[in-house]
């Protein structure tokens, strides 16, 4: 059945629907005429008895609003609707990545671009602390074009908080269930070991090459078989320039101790690789998807 309202906020029409949750356009109103667009983010209706999920989506709300990032996705608020929680979102109209990934590979300039404002997102969630001034180390875990969402002003901003691991929170997943979109996770997490902040890396090299390419680096049908193409060494980074073929290598190292020590240092890496090349920032990152919207 189509919902029309979700708490205070009346729909507009569904935005996306992945295997656990679902994200609706809405409209919250306020006094003399207020309105504000926001996407709002709930358990897929068929999974609504899973406590995991809600759990999830309650830590993706208090992970999220402690974080006030340009490179971040705004988590809004958190409510609870017809006995559901739901997570009131920022609204990036241009979608994810993925979307324009399908139609093709992106400039490499502008393919740079995207990288380093991820990486300056990243740098972000994982040096934030609590109210005390203790690190959380926050692990995102799922780094990857569908959770990069962009605006048609030319915006850069990670989403999906929802697996992302605090170390200070309690770890509410079963041990070794794997999370987040294999083709893009580290072999430690592929293989149920411990992750750190250097696994965000990896998802994020993988990201690099298949922007460029088109394809990403490793290619197997299933978990398994991209770790063992992983463990075999030979990521495919045909395509890439000397600069950014070395980024890649490193960043997609089995190794984690063979990564660069911080996202930062990556986000630096990218940035003095991306002052080699033409100009590309968020005025060049819209244009190009206007013309990819209206191929």
């Amino acid at each position: 059945m189509k919902r029309t309202a979700i708490g205070p906020y009346q729909v507009v029409r569904l935005l996306g629907r992945g295997g656990m949750a679902e994200v609706h356009l809405a409209i919250g109103h306020g006094a003399s005429g207020f309105e504000r667009r926001v996407a709002i983010k709930t358990v897929a209706p068929e999974l609504s008895d899973e406590p995991d999920l809600e759990r999830a989506l309650i830590r993706e709300a208090v992970i999220g609003g402690a974080l006030h990032h340009k490179n971040l996705m705004a988590v809004l608020g958190l409510g609870v609707a017809d006995g559901a929680y739901y997570v009131v979102l920022e609204y990036v109209d241009g979608g994810d990545l993925a979307r324009y990934l399908a139609a093709g590979p992106v400039p490499e300039a502008l393919a740079l671009y995207i990288v380093h404002e991820v990486a300056l997102g990243l740098a972000h969630l994982h040096a934030a602390g609590d109210g005390r001034g203790l690190p959380l180390t926050i692990v995102h875990r799922d780094v990857g074009p569908a959770n990069v969402l962009v605006s048609m002003t030319g915006d850069v901003k990670l989403a999906d908080f929802g697996i992302a691991k605090a170390t200070a929170l309690a770890d509410r997943t079963a041990a070794g269930t794997r999370k987040g979109r294999y083709s893009y996770m580290a072999p430690e997490q592929l293989a149920g070991e411990p992750v750190s902040q250097r696994s965000d890396q990896f998802g994020l090299g993988v990201m690099l090459v298949e922007l460029i390419t088109g394809k990403r680096p490793f290619a197997g049908e299933t978990p398994w078989a991209v770790l063992d193409e992983i463990r075999a060494g030979a990521p495919r980074l045909d395509g890439l320039a000397a600069d950014v073929h070395a980024i890649a290598s490193r960043a997609l190292a089995i190794d984690p101790r063979d990564r660069y020590p911080t996202i930062d240092a990556v986000r630096a890496e990218v940035a003095q690789v991306a002052r080699g090349r033409e100009p590309a920032g968020a005025v060049e990152l819209a244009t190009w998807l206007l013309t990819r919207v209206t191929a």
